[in-house]
């Protein structure tokens, strides 16, 4: 696809796949909107990409916050063609017998309510003009329990199905939704995992991981019709089919 000019809103945005995949699309030519509750970061990544570019402070576990950015970047570029829902966080890591609550209920409310926020802030919209694509954050988690990640785990299988339901109310509506798996890459949620020690990602080697330009490569090509087998889907890139069709390997 061609993204030259198209309006690409990415969430958590401040570091790791958000980053990596703000500078891809600014790259392919798109106007990229961060969004972040880091707002120092965001802004030094958005100055530094230039024209085309914009940092927008964000909370996605409040639905005024999105609502509010998302209202700032059509004022800014005009309608939104792209939105991914990449804001997340993995704590607590430990036994689910011995979690916080308060903790826990916090990752249900950015992972999981920050998907639905998103996706409930940018729909009216697209579905109005009969184009947009929605690109959630997912991960193996979402289709197996991991030790010990009860609330990560909870979480993305609840954006997954936020993923499956809005193609299916939306898909006939000429909107795009789907999902990237990723697999572990090369981030600081990734360090924090390996700081816990806790449970078996923690113990892979940091050459394990891919680095965080794949998954935003990918993502650019779903955007793509190529793409289009996966709507309402998760797309693996453990898959090696699909690092090869996304070009990194």
């Amino acid at each position: 696809m061609n993204m030259t000019g198209k309006v690409v809103v990415i969430t958590g945005a401040s570091r790791g796949i958000g980053e990596a995949a703000a500078r891809e699309f600014h790259a392919q030519g798109a106007k990229v909107a961060l969004l972040a509750r880091s707002t120092a970061a965001i802004s030094a990544i958005a100055d530094e990409l230039g024209n085309g570019a914009i940092a927008i402070s964000c909370d996605v576990s409040s639905f005024e916050s999105l609502v509010s950015a998302v209202e700032a970047v059509k004022v800014d570029f005009g309608p939104i063609d792209v939105f991914i829902g990449n804001a997340g966080m993995i704590e607590p890591m430990m036994p689910l017998a011995e979690t916080d609550p308060v903790t826990w209920g916090q990752t249900i409310d950015v992972n999981l309510k920050g998907v639905y926020y998103g996706m409930r802030a940018v729909l009216p919209d697209m579905v109005a003009r009969g184009q947009g694509t929605i690109i959630t954050i997912s991960s193996g988690a979402a289709h197996g329990p991991v030790e010990p990640w009860s609330a990560y785990c909870a979480s993305k299988a609840g954006a997954f199905m936020l993923t499956r339901q809005g193609h299916l109310e939306y898909g006939d509506h000429g909107i795009r939704v789907l999902g990237l798996s990723p697999g572990t890459v090369a981030t600081q949620m990734q360090r924090d995992i390996k700081t816990s020690g806790l449970g078996p990602v923690a113990q892979l080697d940091w050459s394990d991981h891919i680095p965080p330009e794949w998954p935003a490569k990918a993502l650019v090509w779903m955007c793509g019709t190529d793409a289009d087998d996966y709507l309402g889907y998760d797309v693996s890139l453990r898959d090696p089919s699909i690092r090869q069709a996304v070009g990194v390997i």
